[in-house]
């Protein structure tokens, strides 16, 4: 759908259904003049896969762009918020296997990922939440899949529009391949010479990436009702705060193997696979970071055995013994969080730090712990 001028009423679809009738008098919509269809019809070639594929134009309007599609061997799938819009769109779609929808284009009536190609003409500019929208979008599309935004900034004196620059900025963060090419010196798309800035900026998805998160392990190491705490140094994160003897799995490395290794490095006690049992697992993050998940295991420091000791100086100013039931605050939040739900008996939770939270325990400030609940026995 074009929407040239100005945007008073541009957002109902009743006012797109009283446009409705003369919307085709434009050159560029109706395409009734030969060179305008030809020039429209060339630049949808180079735009579109040359293979038929499936794509959705949205804000089809009278169906102008999608016929040309259709015509190409595409399968298309029109949408327009207006239904006389829509009627006109099945009209002139008739002898195609072209589909037309009354719907918002900015949140299509549509499932994600049935689309190689998202065509939209000149709509994206009336819409709020612009950012979201095109993430929805992008959405839609198939892995490897491609957004055609034809877009502008009409009118010299008072332009209306989107400009290219901003639309591109938008858009890259979801692309691996970003293109614009400017499209009004070519006034056979208009039928008549234009001088302001008209575009289209096609934008190939970046390829889906797999989730991965670091591995942590954490030991809490027990003597009757007391835990092992190490205090943070010179490490640059949550330096001063105290915390489990810990660190990352590394590659090829299980995680009882991992924090087997850990206690020995950090602490100088080695334990035997026996002697450590899983006692949470617990997905956490930090306040500007990003996801990871924490197991935690618990061991026992069995009578007549070796004291712990300060391995990584460099990394730890102190290690010292505290009481299980009355934690001390200076510590970092999510391992304070892991261990209060390992008192309680849980096995399984969340930790989601929120911007603006603390890396330190917060006392009297919000609660990030979420346990899950685990299944019982098979029956």
């Amino acid at each position: 759908m074009c929407a040239e001028g100005s945007t008073a009423g541009n957002g109902t679809a009743d006012y797109w259904d009283a446009a409705a009738d003369g919307f085709d008098d434009e050159p560029d919509h109706g395409l009734r003049d030969p060179a305008v269809r030809e020039a429209w019809a060339g630049r949808l070639r180079d735009w579109l896969p040359a293979r038929p594929c499936d794509v959705l134009d949205l804000g089809c309007g009278t169906g102008s762009l999608a016929r040309l599609a259709a015509e190409q061997g595409h399968r298309v799938t029109g949408i327009d918020r207006s239904p006389r819009m829509a009627e006109r769109a099945r009209a002139k779609l008739a002898g195609t296997d072209a589909t037309v929808l009354v719907g918002d284009a900015a949140a299509p009536p549509v499932g994600e990922g049935g689309f190689d190609v998202v065509l939209v003409r000149h709509l994206l500019w009336l819409l709020p939440g612009r950012e979201a929208v095109l993430r929805r979008w992008a959405r839609l599309l198939r892995p490897g899949g491609t957004l055609v935004l034809i877009e502008g900034r009409w009118g010299e004196s008072d332009p209306a529009g989107l400009a290219a620059g901003d639309l591109l900025r938008m858009v890259e963060p979801l692309a691996s391949r970003t293109h614009v090419e400017q499209l009004a010196a070519d006034a056979a798309l208009w039928g008549r010479p234009v001088r302001d800035e008209r575009y289209v900026l096609r934008a190939d998805l970046a390829p889906p990436r797999r989730h991965a998160e670091i591995v942590d392990v954490h030991l809490l190491l027990r003597r009757g009702g007391e835990i092992l705490l190490a205090r943070r140094a010179g490490t640059g994160y949550a330096d001063g705060l105290l915390h489990a003897p810990s660190g990352h799995v590394e590659d090829g490395e299980d995680v009882r193997t991992a924090v087997l290794r850990e206690a020995a490095e950090e602490i100088g006690i080695r334990l035997t696979p026996d002697e450590v049992r899983v006692a949470l697992v617990m997905q956490h993050k930090s306040p500007t970071g990003t996801a990871r998940t924490g197991w935690f295991f618990e061991a026992e420091l069995t009578e007549g055995a070796p004291e712990p000791v300060n391995r990584e100086p460099d990394k730890c100013s102190e290690i010292g013994w505290f009481a299980l039931d009355a934690l001390p605050e200076d510590m970092v939040a999510y391992c304070r969080a892991g261990v209060e739900a390992y008192r309680a008996g849980e096995r399984f939770a969340l930790h989601w730090h929120e911007p603006g939270d603390t890396i330190a325990f917060a006392p009297g400030g919000p609660d990030r712990l979420v346990t899950l609940a685990a299944s019982g026995p098979a029956r």
